[in-house]
């Protein structure tokens, strides 16, 4: 079955970096359009980025273009998620997913991916 591990979230301060990891098992990652959301307390969930299977297509939320960046290493099964110059309103449960539909970006800049299954989270906390 899917297994997705993610690690790397921590505190930090603003301004801060983090590099996020997700390790895959149990399916065929190569073949498979990957992402990450987060959901602060209180907060719906937001797609943060996706990355195709096929060409490695990237797709950013507005509020995350030009900080974060995801890459895939399909030799290491793993999915990354760098994140520099990290704002307080950052702050929230990062999760890695498999992405089984179609990807969109909406007129207000959000990022809405098909997410199917997702791991167990990894808290960013980004506060001085």
């Amino acid at each position: 079955q899917v297994q997705l591990v993610e690690s790397g979230g921590g505190l930090v301060q603003p301004g801060g970096s983090l590099r996020l990891s997700c390790a895959a098992s149990g399916f065929p990652f190569d073949r498979y359009t990957m992402g990450w959301f987060r959901q602060a307390p209180g907060k719906e969930r937001e797609g943060v980025s996706c990355i195709m299977a096929s060409d490695d297509f990237t797709y950013y939320a507005d509020s995350v273009k030009g900080r974060f960046t995801i890459s895939r290493d399909n030799a290491k099964n793993t999915l990354y998620l760098n994140m520099n110059d990290l704002a307080p309103e950052d702050t929230a449960v990062y999760y890695c997913a498999t992405v089984m539909g179609s990807i969109r970006t909406t007129w207000t800049g959000a990022l809405e991916c098909d997410f199917g299954s997702w791991g167990q989270g990894t808290q960013v906390t980004v506060s001085s």
